[in-house]
């Protein structure tokens, strides 16, 4: 039997963490190649550090797109606020190495014949859903997230104006019969451009809107507050420590709460499942528990590069099921079409809507107007109770 009473301890990162900033501008490439283009093919990286930007990867699209990287690279650096001696929007140096995308994984997506497109990679892929939070997210992530969030609104609507891009936070939450009810430890550390502010400083900046989005009476007097332990933090984002692509995928998913397959999302159209299957694991756990058959689930989809129907599904409702997981597995397969194409048809991922992603998770968000965040809509709950 899983464990009832335990702590949990989940991390997130701002936007302008400088793996985030790689994510941000890799998002925008490729939102930039789909609003052009919705059957764009894109897998693009991004490097940062002192003064400077690389961009590499494989695309095919509009070349047009191409000659605009620079541009969108200064766009998301200039959003996110750096202005610093050592990253500042105006003056890095961008450097830009996208070509065409192999020949070989291009055979094995395309659609061919009586071939149905494929799979852009083989892999696992994992959702996850529980009911902790009104988002149906891990509690610990779903907050961490919520902290920096509110940080970023603030900083850039001048309300706090002292406040630097570069941020992380980190939550530990008690649990007593499964259910989260306190914080016992509260990490934040968070960049600062005055440099005369001590860590008691910031803390008396940070700690209303930490408190702010956190429940009520989760923060109690035992909690222990860790505002930026190390002393000065000035130097953020890039110059302070290299940043690349893909190097925070816990935080972009379930905090550690949930497995991970693996792969990163930013940077990569919905031809690759790393991403679009994943959203989709998501999309179905959550469907699952809204739908009242379990209170917490898990679900693995595998594939194979080129071949269009994933391998295997597996559900696993933690004890928690109302209803046969075997019946679940089966109850998936006929309400939603898992191929590639099924996928981004069902979910409308061909728009250009990644770059909003790339900060504060890709789980937990609310769906908006332009069909962002589509995998968190719970619209397939009476399908999934029909099916069973």
């Amino acid at each position: 039997m899983a464990r009832q009473s335990y702590i949990f301890t989940s991390e997130s990162v701002s936007e302008g963490h400088p793996d985030k900033v790689c994510d941000r501008i890799s998002d925008a490439v490729l939102d930039a190649f789909l609003a052009e283009d919705p059957h764009a093919r894109v897998a693009c990286e991004t490097f940062a550090t002192t003064d400077r930007v690389v961009i590499g990867g494989e695309v095919r699209g509009p070349a047009s797109v191409i000659q605009r990287v620079e541009e969108i690279a200064r766009a998301c650096v200039k959003d996110i606020g750096y202005e610093q001696e050592g990253f500042h929007w105006a003056n890095m140096k961008v450097d830009s190495y996208l070509h065409a995308q192999s020949a070989d994984i291009a055979r094995g997506v395309d659609a061919d014949g009586n071939k149905d497109e494929g799979a852009g990679d083989q892999g696992i892929m994992f959702g996850y859903a529980v009911r902790e939070t009104p988002e149906l997210m891990p509690a610990p992530i779903q907050y961490a997230h919520a902290i920096l969030r509110r940080l970023s609104e603030v900083r850039k609507s001048g309300a706090e104006p002292k406040l630097g891009p570069d941020a992380k936070s980190q939550l530990s939450v008690r649990y007593e019969d499964g259910k989260p009810v306190e914080v016992t430890s509260i990490v934040l550390s968070t960049q600062h451009l005055d440099e005369s502010m001590t860590s008691d400083d910031v803390r008396a900046v940070v700690e209303p809107y930490i408190r702010e989005v956190l429940p009520e009476g989760w923060i109690t007097g035992a909690t222990e507050w860790h505002v930026n332990p190390t002393g000065k933090f000035v130097i953020g984002g890039p110059d302070g420590d290299a940043g690349l692509t893909g190097r925070k995928i816990i935080v972009d998913t379930y905090g550690g709460a949930a497995p991970h397959g693996g792969g990163a999302f930013s940077g990569k159209d919905p031809t690759k499942v790393d991403r679009s299957a994943a959203y989709a694991a998501r999309y179905l756990a959550k469907n699952v528990v809204a739908a009242g058959m379990a209170e917490r689930c898990l679900i693995q989809l595998s594939y194979a590069i080129g071949v269009a129907r994933p391998l295997s599904i597996y559900v696993d409702t933690y004890g928690t099921g109302q209803v046969d997981a075997a019946e679940i597995e089966r109850a998936i397969r006929q309400v939603m079409d898992l191929t590639p194409r099924g996928i981004r048809e069902h979910l409308r991922l061909n728009q250009p809507i990644y770059q909003r992603t790339a900060a504060y998770g890709h789980f937990g968000r609310q769906p908006d107007d332009e069909g962002g965040f589509s995998w968190e809509r719970t619209d397939l709950t009476d399908a999934l109770k029909a099916a069973i």
